[in-house]
């Protein structure tokens, strides 16, 4: 029993002191020109949507949660930005080639449509990011056809 209450409280110090370590927040005050709602005139509705359903993640701002000061629960959501980042940033948007932008509209409309987009685990906490069927096929009709017009 002695032997249980040094590990949990090694492992309670353990806890505490990764609190103190420091990290990187995806956080910044301005949109740049290149932030795909500057590049393209998007309608208040997909605005809202890209907002609360992919910007989190997509985006080199993030709107985060309030248990985002907890380790290691910091670590597993900085990776998680930094990798939905390096597939898609919705802030350098305008900075990718025109058929790089397409290809990325394709690809956005068929996650979404596949439900693969937002991802499960992010729409468990975030309940407002869940899209409805209806709000699926604005969003979906939106996309192609602004792919379309970049091709």
């Amino acid at each position: 029993m002695k032997f249980l209450k040094i590990i949990g409280l090694i492992l309670l110090v353990v806890f505490v002191g990764i609190q103190f370590i420091p990290t990187n927040r995806n956080t910044s005050d301005y949109i740049p020109q290149s932030d795909f709602t500057e590049v393209f005139e998007v309608p208040e509705n997909i605005n809202t949507i890209l907002q609360t359903s992919c910007y989190d993640c997509h985006s080199n701002n993030t709107n985060y949660p309030w248990y985002n000061k907890i380790q290691p629960l910091t670590w597993y959501l900085n990776d998680h930005i930094e990798k939905g980042k390096e597939e898609l940033n919705f802030s350098e948007f305008g900075e990718y080639s025109s058929r790089r932008q397409s290809s990325k509209l394709r690809s956005i409309s068929s996650q979404v449509e596949d439900g693969e987009m937002p991802l499960s685990s992010y729409t468990l906490v975030h309940w407002d990011a869940k899209l409805s069927a209806k709000e699926k096929e604005v969003f979906i009709a939106w996309m192609d056809s602004l792919a379309m017009e970049l091709r």
